[in-house]
């Protein structure tokens, strides 16, 4: 019942929309079901899976908005849903930013669905879990790690008649993998459409080997450092930036593109010239559905060309106040890189640190986008092109809009759970100079 048909979905979402007497009714149909299991200390410690469809109903009475929502889809329940948003909606005071529903639109379907990861069974998590646990298990190491799986589906119908279905999955994986005095850490992320990609027993090998490998760390002294960040370490702190990439933030003067006098620095340089970012609802293996949540249409779009600022996110209000056209909101982030692996970027390392993972940012400056928060599950230091030995984890204060001023080296985009936001999102591994520690943690 978790994925409803096309011809289910569009039958109750017409007589949902039917039933409206507002100016204006979008009903929306959202359904999955999620699987999971969930291990710790070389045990599995629950498994489940849920399964929910739910109905929100939006209307508008000029720009009075009521919203209203329902997991029970006979006749009566329908028209009671409605009925109950059109009450909100008269309660409601007017909304100085109303935008209409937009009239009818054109989606090019995406490939979010993938028939291997919605049929996933109790089978297929336990034999994860097995995977991950049995090889720790073997080397007196300690796992704990989380499996969730996806499969599910988005319609929705407004009274212009502008109409969408697709189907989606997803399944993301983590684990993380310590010594048993605790000393050492290691971890490795997961997250992926299609499961076809994803293989535990090759995955818990890399965190088994941080783990062991960063067991007797060394401090160093806190300072500027060249730094290579896998794409894991690389992805959060990108993720926090490009919550600053809309328009209105800028223009308003509340972001890092906000220009001096008024305005924002569309069409100007701001990062390093081997920066690339773009969005592609479409991307293998990072695809998303082809329409944001006003319903505009996405569509490949070039974000940052050759370190220079080419779009920005016009919302639909800001846009028309602005006299620019509108856009949709970008579902995924890619950046481009080169061809180099991790450990080639650290074989080109005279000497410099290897951070495997960041966590627990926090925002220090959100006008310059200066962040802090600390390395975690690996760091090492790196001399003559070889990892030297580990070291103690690190407080770092920098940011990503400095730190993209900085690359020296690119290197292959690989999708990576970031840890800050759900968005897909490639990155590459980077080498960057001049990142800034500030102080040691006794965090492992």
């Amino acid at each position: 019942m978790s994925i409803l048909s096309e011809a289910q979905a569009k039958a109750i979402l017409t007589k949902v929309v039917g039933f409206s007497k507002a100016d204006e009714c979008t009903a929306q149909l959202t359904g999955s079901t999620r699987g999971n299991v969930r291990f710790a200390r070389n045990d599995v410690s629950t498994a489940g899976i849920t399964d929910n469809i739910d109905l929100s109903v939006q209307v508008a009475f000029g720009k009075r908005v009521g919203i209203a929502t329902i997991n029970q889809f006979d006749d009566a329940s329908l028209e009671r849903v409605v009925r109950r948003a059109e009450e909100l909606a008269k309660l409601a005071p007017e909304n100085p930013e109303f935008m209409p529903a937009v009239d009818r639109q054109t989606y090019t379907p995406t490939p979010t669905f993938s028939p291997a990861t919605a049929g996933i069974t109790a089978a297929y998590r336990a034999k994860v879990a097995s995977d991950s646990i049995a090889p720790c298990r073997a080397e007196k190491l300690i796992a704990a790690g989380y499996l969730e799986d996806q499969a599910g589906f988005v319609a929705f119908l407004n009274s212009k008649g502008n109409y969408g279905y697709q189907t989606g999955t997803s399944a993301d994986y983590t684990c993380t993998v310590r010594t048993e005095d605790g000393r050492g850490s290691g971890w490795v992320g997961h997250n992926v459409q299609d499961v076809a990609n994803f293989n535990a027993s090759e995955d818990i090998r890399v965190a088994m080997r941080k783990a062991s490998a960063s067991a007797d760390a060394k401090a160093l002294e806190p300072g500027k450092y060249t730094v290579i960040l896998e794409p894991a370490a690389a992805a959060g702190l990108i993720q926090f930036m490009f919550f600053f990439f809309d328009a209105r933030s800028a223009d308003e003067g509340r972001s890092f593109l906000s220009k001096k006098g008024g305005g924002n620095k569309l069409g100007e340089q701001v990062f390093g010239p081997q920066v690339n970012f773009f969005a592609d609802p479409a991307y293998p293996g990072a695809a998303v559905y082809p329409w944001d949540e006003e319903g505009l249409p996405r569509t490949k779009m070039p974000i940052v060309e050759n370190g220079k600022l080419v779009n920005m996110e016009y919302s639909r209000y800001w846009s028309q106040k602005q006299g620019k056209p509108a856009m949709a909101q970008p579902g995924n982030l890619i950046m481009t890189g080169g061809t180099k692996s991790t450990a080639d970027l650290v074989r080109t390392t005279e000497r410099g640190i290897l951070v495997s993972r960041t966590w627990y940012i926090r925002m220090v400056d959100p006008q310059t986008v200066l962040l802090t928060g600390l390395t975690r599950d690996g760091t090492f230091y790196i001399e003559n092109g070889q990892i030297k030995y580990p070291i103690k984890n690190f407080r770092f204060n920098e940011s990503p809009v400095i730190m993209l001023n900085n690359v020296e080296e690119l290197g292959k985009p690989v999708r990576v759970k970031g840890d800050e936001a759900d968005t897909p999102i490639i990155v590459p591994p980077m080498k960057l100079r001049d990142f800034t520690f500030t102080s040691l943690s006794d965090a492992v």
